[in-house]
């Protein structure tokens, strides 16, 4: 194979170590199927503000300190005293929040394409996997600041292990170093903050691995049936991610430039006070909808169970959707469901980061609901009775004349699932 490249010093390399066959089989002759939307480039874009993510966050915590007496100052003196400090802090806060949207539209997108689906389910299952790591390195990050919000938020997230029989008291104990949310609390949240994105970073290879042993879904939903179906990766959608990029950076850098504290609470401004309790304390927007089913159950046991619940059942989504049509394309009545359900995300969203009182918690408490008979009693069901649309004879066929079938052939229409 490495006889394929005409540099001595690559041929040279590449005998003795093949990373230039590796990079030249999975970044370019990898057979991509050839009708990829612009929906397929969240990916790789997720994958690129993950690099940023790091290299920021290496050279941000050059100048932290991760004492309770000196946290807030520290981070201040980033922004003021360093060295375009500033500009690393918003690139990195900013960064998180840039993080959790490209990951779930990602996610999103898998959902309606069905690429769940076997035999992708592994693949599934490692992309969950980096949502939680994800959600653990930004909770922690979060806290760095010791702001007051950093500080009271750690405090009512980690106190939720309290509920749990037996074993709890001692987690909350752990987690905190101590009896209270204090000096060892910072220290290990800062040393676990610097060491997950690299769990992250091997779950991505891992998820990358399988993605190349099972292949890339597409918006059709069937496997490729020869040659005629897929193109190279390069150029055809290295250019396509890079105009994503591009378009990525516009709104993202516009976010780092002129409206930096967007996404964050004026309180964590504030340097952190035992004593005084926020009269609101939320998690950061992305948390929002898992904390509207958190405080959904009146009871805190029930609550916490709720929350992990509504992570855990997506691990299951595989075998709870008994459809054999992957596409949402082609599948009229689940498309409804689906847009039902995204709104309903959006409504948990929205409640979390609303008091819990009056019709905010009855409202809430419906979504939550909701969300749980989407996934336990809707997906089997529709997969069931649902009557799907025919499907092309392959990637190529929707190309030709005759609306997606090839001239001369006759669709026949899918079995119910």
């Amino acid at each position: 194979m490495s006889g394929e490249f005409n540099n001595k010093t690559i041929k040279w390399v590449d005998d003795r170590l093949p990373i230039f066959t590796m990079l030249k089989h999975s970044a370019v002759d990898y057979p991509t199927p050839k009708n990829l939307s612009y929906w397929w480039n969240f990916g790789s874009l997720a994958g690129f503000v993950l690099v940023i993510m790091i290299l920021s966050g290496i050279f941000l915590a050059m100048n932290y300190t991760a004492n309770t007496s000196m946290a807030f100052e520290s981070v201040e003196r980033i922004m003021r005293d360093v060295n375009y400090g500033w500009l690393l802090r918003y690139l990195h806060a900013n960064g998180g929040s840039m993080f959790f949207i490209v990951v779930y539209i990602h996610m999103f997108r898998g959902m309606y394409y069905g690429s769940y689906k076997g035999p992708r389910e592994l693949l599934w299952w490692l992309g969950l996997l980096i949502m939680v790591a994800m959600m653990a390195t930004a909770f922690m990050g979060y806290v760095l600041p010791w702001g007051q919000m950093s500080f009271w938020g750690a405090t009512v997230i980690t106190n939720l292990f309290s509920a749990i029989p037996l074993v709890g008291d001692y987690i909350v104990t752990w987690l905190w170093g101590g009896f209270s949310v204090d000096n060892p609390t910072l220290n290990r949240f800062f040393a676990l903050h610097y060491l997950l994105p690299f769990v992250l970073f091997a779950l991505v290879f891992l998820h990358l691995v399988a993605l190349h042993a099972v292949k890339s879904n597409n918006p059709l939903g069937i496997d490729p049936k020869g040659p005629q179906d897929t193109i190279p990766f390069h150029p055809y959608f290295t250019i396509k991610d890079l105009y994503g990029m591009g378009v990525f950076m516009m709104v993202y850098l516009a976010f780092v430039f002129w409206a930096p504290d967007f996404f964050g609470e004026p309180d964590n401004y504030i340097p952190a006070n035992p004593m005084v309790t926020p009269a609101h304390i939320v998690p950061e927007w992305y948390f929002l909808p898992f904390y509207a089913i958190l405080r959904a159950v009146p009871d805190k046991l029930g609550g916490v169970i709720m929350m992990f619940g509504s992570i855990i059942v997506l691990f299951f989504l595989p075998w709870l959707d008994t459809s054999k049509v992957k596409s949402g394309r082609f599948r009229p009545l689940y498309k409804q469901f689906f847009w039902l359900f995204v709104i309903d995300c959006l409504v948990l969203g929205y409640i979390g980061a609303k008091p819990a009182e009056g019709a905010y918690v009855l409202i809430g408490q419906i979504a939550t609901a909701y969300y749980f008979f989407h996934f336990l009693v809707l997906l089997p069901l529709i997969g069931k009775i649902e009557k799907t649309k025919p499907l092309p004879h392959s990637i190529s066929a929707p190309v030709l004349k005759g609306g997606g079938i090839p001239a001369g052939a006759t669709a026949k229409p899918m079995e119910k699932a």
